[in-house]
């Protein structure tokens, strides 16, 4: 029983980053805030990590991770490795060193898209644009603050998706 729980647990996860994906791409759809749109897939791999074992929670990071590539139409790849190295590191610490609550999913959500959206202006900006500085305030911190308006919301979803299909291992 155990298993079927967590096959459905992982198809609820796939489906919820599929829907995620769908509904930050879709023009309109989300509100444009300071002109930029949130990066749904970032924090639910990253609040996904906290409820899962290392690999699987590697693996979401990565699928999370080709989802933004497809979406930003960059180098397929930079984001599913970056994402997929996070999401194994955070589940590893959660597992030994953080309870799930709220606030430390809060805190996980802070620091994991600082340094994926501070990564990304290091890479895309920083060393190849005259005024880094630019992108940054006026693309990247809106980004950012924008997309983690939702990791409470995140969280609570992928709570009751893992207390509901898996209730006896917590």
């Amino acid at each position: 029983m155990r298993d079927l729980n967590r096959v459905i647990r992982y198809l609820a996860y796939t489906l919820e980053l599929l829907v995620l994906f769908m509904i930050q791409e879709t023009p309109g759809l989300l509100p444009a805030i300071a002109g930029v749109r949130p990066v749904l897939v970032l924090p639910a791999a990253a609040i996904m990590a906290m409820f899962e074992e290392e690999v699987p929670a590697m693996a979401f990071g990565i699928a999370a991770g080709l989802f933004c590539d497809f979406g930003y139409s960059g180098t397929l790849g930079v984001h599913a490795l970056l994402l997929g190295a996070v999401c194994f590191f955070v589940s590893l610490m959660v597992q030994a060193y953080m309870q799930v609550n709220l606030v430390t999913a809060l805190l996980t959500g802070t620091w994991t898209m600082a340094l994926l959206f501070g990564g990304q202006w290091l890479a895309f900006y920083y060393f190849h644009y005259s005024m880094p500085g630019y992108a940054f305030t006026h693309h990247y911190l809106p980004k950012y603050l924008y997309t983690l308006l939702f990791v409470p919301v995140l969280y609570l979803l992928n709570q009751g998706l893992s207390d509901a299909l898996d209730p006896i291992e917590k």
